[in-house]
C-alpha cells in the first residue's frame, strides 16, 4: 500500500512545481479518502498555494517539509475532499439565517407563537417572511390558515413559506394589500386554497399563487444581502461545503459579483439562472465569459411541476389522500411549446440545462423533452440534469444513463418525507422513490446536495440519510424503502467527484488528487468505522478552500 501510494508523488517531485519550494500546508497522520480510482486512501497530503502537490503516505510526505510548512497532525480524523452541494438557494438561505424560523415547530400553537414573537419585535408594516414550516410535522397534519395568525398580525403582513418551497400562508393583510379575494382566479401553475363553505382564500397560496404575495414584498438592500452572503459563507464553511451548484436570480448574481470583486468569497459557486431569461445568460457569456473557479454561469434553472407535500408534484396517477388532483404542471412548463423552445434554444447556445422535476410524470415528459433537444440539436457533452427526480416510474430509471441525464437529488427530503409519503402516493409508488440504489445500478451518474434552506445546509447529514434511509420520525430505524439504500462511499462520491462532474469540473475538484484544487474537509471521526447512524453527529474539524482554513471548529 506504502509503496502503491508513492508512485504519484514520485511521479509529482520529476515535475517544475517542487523547484518552487517546500509545500505550505501538509495534513498527516490521518486516514484521507482521496475519491481516486487509482489510490483511493492515503496517509497525508501537501499542499502548495491553492492546489494539492502531493498525496501518499506519512513518511513520504513529511520528507517535503520545509522550515516554514505548517503541519497539521490529525489522528483519528478523516480527511475528504471538500463537500460540492449540487443544489442551493444560497442567497435565500444567508436572508433565511437572518429570518424567523419555523422548521422545528411541532404544533400550531408553536407555529402560530413564533410568529406572534416576531411580530412583536418589528415595527408596524414591515414584513414576515421565509420561516420553513412543516405542517406535516404537527398532530393531524393540518394545514395553516390566516385565522391562526390574523388577530395578532393585524399591523404586520405575513407570507411565509413551507419548508419545500411551493406553498406559503398569507394572512389577511397580505391578502388585502395584493388584492386578493374569492373571485381571484387561480394563475397559471398554481392555486389559491379556498374555504370549502365560503370560498374565501384559506391564506394558502400554491406555487405559481405565492408570486400574487411575493412580488409586493419590499427587496432586500444591498447591504442586507451582503450581511446574508456573509451568514451564507460562514454556514457552508462549517458545515464542509468548498463549493455549491446554486438556484440564483439574477439579482443574486450581482450580490455574488460584488462580494467576488472584494475577495471575500469562500464558497466557489455555480450559478443558474431561470430559463425563461436564457437569452440574458447567454449574452452575458459571450461579452464576459462563463467565469472563474470562483464564480461561474452554470446554465439554466427551470420547472416541470410542484412537490409532493404541497400535493402539486405532477403525477400519472392522482394522490391517495387527495384523490381529486394528480398534481400541477408548473408555469414553466405551460404551454409544453413554450419550455421546448426556450430549452432547444437555450442548448443551441451550449449552455446546460437543469430542470427541476419531482412527480413521475414530470420525470417521464422532461426526459422525453430532452431526448427531443439532443436529436434536434445534434451531439456534444450536455450534461442535461433534473433535479430532485425523486418519483419515477420504473421504466424511466434506466433512461437516466442511457440519455446521459444526471439525477440531482437531495437525500435529506427522503428521510424527511418518508414520514408521510406512503399516504400521498401510496405503497406501490414509494418503491421507486429517492431511488438512489436503482439510479446508480442503472449507470446513472447521480450526485447530491441539499436544496438549503428547504432542508439543512449539512452534507454529513444527507449522507446519514443516503446511508440508513431512517426517517425523521424515528419509524424506520431499518430504513425506508431500505433497500434504496448506498454505501457511504458512493455517497461521498456522490457530494464530491459525481457533483464535480455535474458542473463540467471533474478535472478540478472532487477528489484529493495532484494538481486539484485544495478544497479539503477534516471530519473529526472515520465514517467508514463507524455505525452508519452515527454518522449524523461526525463534525467538520477543518475546511480548506484554496488551501486557506476558512473554518476551525473547537474541539
Amino acid at each position: 500500500m506504502r509503496i502503491f501510494l508513492l508512485i504519484p508523488l514520485l511521479l509529482l517531485m520529476m515535475t517544475p512545481n517542487f523547484a518552487q519550494g517546500p509545500p505550505d500546508l501538509i495534513l498527516s497522520r490521518t486516514r484521507a479518502w482521496t475519491g481516486s480510482t487509482v489510490a483511493p486512501w492515503a496517509e497525508a497530503l501537501a499542499i502548495s498555494g491553492n492546489r494539492i502537490v502531493a498525496v501518499g503516505t506519512d513518511d513520504a510526505i513529511l520528507k517535503l517539509r520545509g522550515v516554514k510548512t505548517q503541519v497539521l497532525e490529525l489522528p483519528g480524523c478523516l480527511v475528504i475532499p471538500g463537500f460540492i452541494d449540487n443544489h442551493t438557494h444560497f442567497l435565500s438561505g444567508g436572508l433565511q439565517l437572518q429570518s424567523i424560523d419555523l422548521r422545528d415547530a411541532k404544533t400550531e400553537k408553536e407555529f402560530a407563537e413564533r410568529i406572534h414573537q416576531k411580530a412583536r419585535s418589528l415595527t408596524p408594516g414591515r414584513w414576515i417572511t421565509d420561516g420553513n414550516w412543516d405542517h406535516e410535522s404537527w398532530p393531524g397534519a393540518k394545514l395553516p390558515t390566516k385565522a391562526l395568525i390574523d388577530p395578532f398580525t393585524a399591523n404586520t403582513p405575513v407570507l411565509v413559506n413551507r419548508l419545500d418551497g411551493h406553498m406559503a400562508l398569507a394572512n389577511s393583510l397580505a391578502l388585502r394589500m395584493t388584492g386578493i379575494t374569492k373571485s381571484t382566479p387561480d394563475p397559471a401553475g398554481g392555486a389559491i386554497v379556498r374555504d370549502q363553505k365560503t370560498g374565501e382564500p384559506t391564506g394558502i397560496l400554491e406555487d405559481a399563487a405565492m408570486e400574487l404575495v411575493s412580488r409586493h414584498i419590499p427587496e432586500p438592500s444591498a447591504r442586507e444581502n451582503d450581511e446574508a452572503l456573509q451568514s451564507a459563507l460562514r454556514e457552508a464553511a462549517r458545515n464542509g461545503v468548498t463549493s455549491v451548484q446554486d438556484i440564483t436570480p439574477w439579482e443574486s448574481f450581482e450580490v455574488f459579483r460584488r462580494a467576488h470583486q472584494l475577495n471575500r468569497l469562500t464558497v466557489r459557486i455555480y450559478a443558474r439562472t431561470p430559463l425563461s431569461e436564457w437569452k440574458k445568460q447567454a449574452d452575458w457569456v459571450r461579452n464576459h465569459g462563463q467565469g472563474d473557479n470562483w464564480l461561474k454561469m452554470g446554465g439554466f434553472k427551470a420547472f416541470m411541476d410542484g412537490s409532493l407535500g404541497s400535493t402539486t408534484a405532477y403525477f400519472f396517477e392522482a394522490y391517495n389522500d387527495s384523490p381529486n388532483t394528480y398534481g400541477l404542471l408548473a408555469e414553466d412548463a405551460l404551454p409544453e411549446s413554450k419550455i421546448k423552445e426556450r430549452m432547444l434554444a437555450a442548448d443551441k447556445a451550449g449552455l446546460q440545462l437543469s430542470v427541476h422535476a419531482i412527480g413521475d410524470r414530470a420525470n417521464y415528459l422532461l426526459l422525453n423533452l430532452y431526448e427531443e433537444v439532443a436529436r434536434t440539436n445534434g451531439p456534444r457533452d450536455r450534461r442535461f440534469r433534473i433535479e430532485h427526480a425523486q418519483h419515477m416510474r420504473p421504466d424511466d430509471i434506466v433512461r437516466f444513463a442511457k440519455l446521459g441525464v444526471i439525477p440531482s437529488m437531495q437525500p435529506y427530503h427522503c428521510i424527511d418525507d418518508g414520514r408521510w409519503a406512503e399516504k400521498r402516493i401510496g405503497p406501490q409508488r414509494i418503491q421507486t422513490t429517492y431511488a438512489f440504489r436503482s439510479l446508480l445500478d442503472s449507470g446513472a451518474r447521480l450526485s447530491f446536495g441539499s436544496d438549503w434552506p428547504v432542508a439543512p445546509l449539512q452534507p454529513l447529514l444527507g449522507i446519514y440519510a443516503a446511508v440508513t434511509r431512517r426517517t425523521l420520525d424515528g419509524k424506520n430505524p431499518q430504513g425506508w424503502v431500505c433497500r434504496q439504500k448506498i454505501s457511504v462511499e458512493e455517497a461521498l462520491r456522490c457530494y464530491t467527484l459525481h457533483n464535480a462532474y455535474a458542473a463540467f469540473e471533474e478535472k478540478l475538484k472532487g477528489s484529493l488528487d495532484i494538481g486539484k484544487l485544495a478544497d479539503v474537509v477534516v471530519l473529526d471521526r472515520d465514517l467508514f468505522a463507524i455505525p452508519p447512524e452515527e454518522i449524523q453527529s461526525a463534525k467538520v474539524l477543518y475546511t480548506l478552500v484554496s488551501g486557506r482554513i476558512v473554518y476551525r471548529a473547537d474541539r
